[in-house]
């Protein structure tokens, strides 16, 4: 299974070289891979936030580079899963679980602010030939400063 991960702190994944998925890695039963977003930016700054198209409070994450990146990551894909975690998505179960253990490719688009452009989810959504996209969400409760739409 190949696993990849898009976020703007990948340091926090280094956590994937030990324990039972480091041994996986290791004994190359998962070939995981960690993206940095910002590696697909084009200004001086890597800038990957901007104001919401439409204007609203907060800050998203802006397009460009995720399409940038998820065009990467997707290039060489068969029969991907693109997981976006939001608050708004699906609730995560086990029957959701032993489907994802299930795939051979799974990509993680860590989200931050006030999430990733809507327009995003909807390109990747748009092209089913290359991957499916699933919105998941873990529950009510509240992780670097995220809020489940129950509490807004």
């Amino acid at each position: 299974m190949r696993i990849d991960v898009v976020t703007i702190f990948p340091e926090f994944f280094s956590v994937l070289d030990v324990s039972l998925l480091g041994k996986a890695r290791a004994n190359g039963l998962i070939d995981a891979r960690v993206h940095d977003l910002r590696d697909f930016t084009h200004d001086r700054h890597r800038t990957v936030d901007d104001t919401p198209t439409g204007g609203g409070a907060g800050m998203v994450m802006k397009p460009e580079p995720w399409g940038e990146a998820l065009d990467a990551v997707l290039a060489d894909a068969a029969d991907a899963v693109v997981v976006f975690p939001t608050p708004a998505g699906e609730l995560f179960r086990q029957p959701i679980a032993r489907e994802l253990a299930a795939a051979s490719h799974l990509v993680f688009c860590c989200g931050r602010y006030e999430g990733i452009d809507q327009r995003v989810i909807e390109h990747t959504a748009s092209r089913p030939e290359v991957a499916a996209v699933r919105e998941l969400s873990l529950g009510d409760y509240v992780l670097n400063g995220e809020r489940s739409p129950s509490w807004r």
